[in-house]
């Protein structure tokens, strides 16, 4: 199926069949394509590029569709990356963080940081952390071959 290119989002590159490879939803998913693209909010003179994950419900492409800016993925990416990395020694803790400091730790980027912490706002902590452990636990195999995709590409681009 192919990705639209009429609406404000305008595809360059392009995966049209994202459906096949979407981790546990391959080939039962509506998430049918990804591409990188003109994002939908330029204004005239300003050109940002966005990612986007393009929904279809079977009659039309959906309004779930998502659209981020380039920087988001990447953070995004930090982030999963942080996370399974540090559940690799959560299991160190009784309740899988450190109740006295929840912050896991501080990225570096654009001469600040990114923080990444356990919700501790979130009432369910001790219930959901053990779900979502469980969980990425289930994804090993999954996100492991990614990582090694990814890190392969970063190797050859120099990073």
């Amino acid at each position: 199926m192919e990705i639209p290119t009429t609406l404000k989002h305008k595809p360059v590159i392009v995966s049209e069949n994202y459906e096949n490879i979407d981790g546990r939803s391959a080939y039962h998913t509506d998430a049918k394509g990804l591409s990188l693209g003109l994002a939908q909010w330029n204004d005239r003179g300003k050109v940002d590029i966005s990612a986007k994950v393009w929904r279809y419900t079977g009659e039309k492409w959906s309004r779930q569709s998502e659209e981020l800016p380039l920087h988001r993925v990447l953070d995004l990416a930090i982030l999963v990356c942080r996370a399974q990395l540090y559940f690799r020694d959560a299991y160190r803790f009784p309740k899988l963080y450190n109740e006295e400091d929840p912050q896991i730790d501080r990225v570096g980027l654009q001469g600040d940081a990114m923080t990444v912490a356990v919700c501790t706002a979130n009432s369910r902590i001790d219930e959901d952390i053990q779900l979502f452990r469980d969980a990425l636990a289930a994804d090993d195999e999954m996100l492991g071959e990614r990582f090694r995709v990814l890190a392969s590409i970063l190797k050859e681009m120099g990073y």
